[in-house]
């Protein structure tokens, strides 16, 4: 592109849908070279590297994978593919995402008091790391899946192993996951009924708030420098008042983790942002931890807890598949499309392994992708993405780069030098890059 005399001749530039202006940053780079001479008339390739938000998927899947276990390892609960179905899924998975969820279920992860899963975890975390992807733990303390063997506790002591539990992963995991879902599912919390559990005693004898302080503050002291989620399925006022009360309690919390199983049907553009907006009034980013659409029979409608249906067969269907893919480019949209939305994590790469075996999954059972993968896909490596362009710096050495927030890379003669384009330093930004 070849503009006025003086300003920058080379703009590599994504198109983009206005309602996502939002999400774009436009940067001058200033090209010199070793001398602090500027790099006039430099044939230049720009190319995109990572989104700044966050693409989630649960990477419940590759856990046996990353520990170079049998096919006849156990899956994770609440979803996992089988070992030989993960080999053959995992590039379909990196292709699209930058962000993992991986199980701290606790009656799992320390079904013995005393012997954790954490070398086990920790591979996968980090094999998740070495191949550039962002980990955050889900969940600290939630009262489904707590391990039987604290019923065998004295209900004080039951405070202090929770709080020495999450002491401990935080300190464990430090290295590889900077993100935590601390607490889950408060709003339910002291009035579960459907299984006893210590941790409901817990919240029914501390309350609400006091419980969402437990896990934030142990937490925090823990390492001060984590990114803490208080996360529910319940997007009701109740919520909302939880919320509330624990800001007016002085509990920091990070982002707020709104969960969209959407087994049910797909909620809509109308409620979805009707949601988005009513949590986005408090100022906190939203993550939308745990999104799922299916692309078979809808579940019936009088169903309360999802949990309870309980089906021997749930087949994806050619309609259903349809119908899935163009619900996903439209909770996509919208989601990217508010301001406040930071991160969404879908639920499932797979229908093999899948929860509640619901034909959630973006791949079939036997790992072909539905039509809904090839959305999403679509959206985020080829709509969203800037692909490699090629400029020309001006007569000052300067070129112009309009994408998405993430990083990207400048590659010069032969040298690439690495650009993170940052909406947190606003949306036109100044950066010299000193090549060689």
């Amino acid at each position: 592109m070849t503009t006025a005399e003086g300003s920058p001749r080379g703009v590599a530039r994504v198109d983009v849908d206005g309602r996502l202006e939002h999400r774009v940053v436009r940067a001058t780079l200033t090209l010199r070279g070793p001398d602090g001479a500027p790099l006039a008339g430099q044939p230049v390739t720009v190319r995109q590297t990572r989104h700044a938000f966050a693409f989630g998927n649960i990477g419940f899947d590759f856990v046996p994978l990353a520990n170079d276990e049998t096919d006849d390892a156990p899956r994770a609960a609440f979803g996992g593919a089988s070992p030989a179905t993960a080999r053959t899924i995992a590039e379909l998975w990196f292709d699209v995402f930058n962000t993992v969820t991986l199980p701290f279920y606790w009656a799992g992860f320390e079904p013995e008091r005393g012997r954790p899963d954490t070398r086990r975890l920790h591979r996968t975390a980090q094999w998740f790391v070495d191949r550039g992807v962002a980990v955050k733990g889900h969940p600290l303390v939630w009262h489904t899946l707590a391990p039987p063997w604290l019923l065998d506790l004295d209900e004080g002591d039951v405070e202090e192993v929770v709080r020495a539990r999450i002491t401990r992963e935080v300190g464990d995991f430090g290295d590889v996951i900077r993100t935590w879902d601390a607490i889950n599912e408060v709003v339910i919390m002291p009035v579960f009924e459907k299984e006893e559990n210590a941790i409901t005693e817990l919240a029914r004898r501390l309350g609400r708030v006091q419980t969402v302080r437990l896990a934030f503050e142990t937490a925090r002291a823990a390492d001060p420098g984590l990114t803490l989620l208080l996360n529910d399925f319940n997007m009701s006022a109740a919520y909302e008042r939880l919320v509330e009360e624990c800001l007016d309690a002085g509990i920091r919390i990070d982002a707020l983790g709104l969960q969209s199983h959407m087994h049910q049907g797909y909620w809509g553009e109308e409620r979805t942002l009707e949601v988005l907006d009513r949590f986005s009034r408090f100022g906190l980013p939203l993550h939308l931890t745990e999104t799922t659409l299916v692309s078979g029979e809808l579940m019936p409608p009088e169903i309360v807890d999802l949990n309870d249906y309980q089906v021997p067969s749930w087949p994806t269907t050619p309609e259903g598949e349809e119908r899935q893919a163009d619900e996903l480019e439209r909770h996509y949209r919208t989601l990217l499309g508010h301001p406040a939305v930071q991160a969404a994590t879908y639920w499932g790469l797979t229908d093999d392994g899948s929860w509640l075996g619901a034909p959630s999954g973006l791949l079939r059972a036997d790992g072909t992708p539905k039509p809904g993968y090839e959305a999403v896909r679509r959206l985020v490596r080829e709509e969203w993405w800037l692909s490699p362009r090629e400029v020309v710096t001006d007569g000052h050495g300067r070129m112009v780069v309009e994408g998405f927030a993430g990083e990207y890379e400048v590659d010069v003669d032969g040298t690439t030098v690495p650009v993170q384009l940052d909406l947190t330093d606003g949306r036109t930004q100044e950066v010299a890059l000193l090549v060689g």
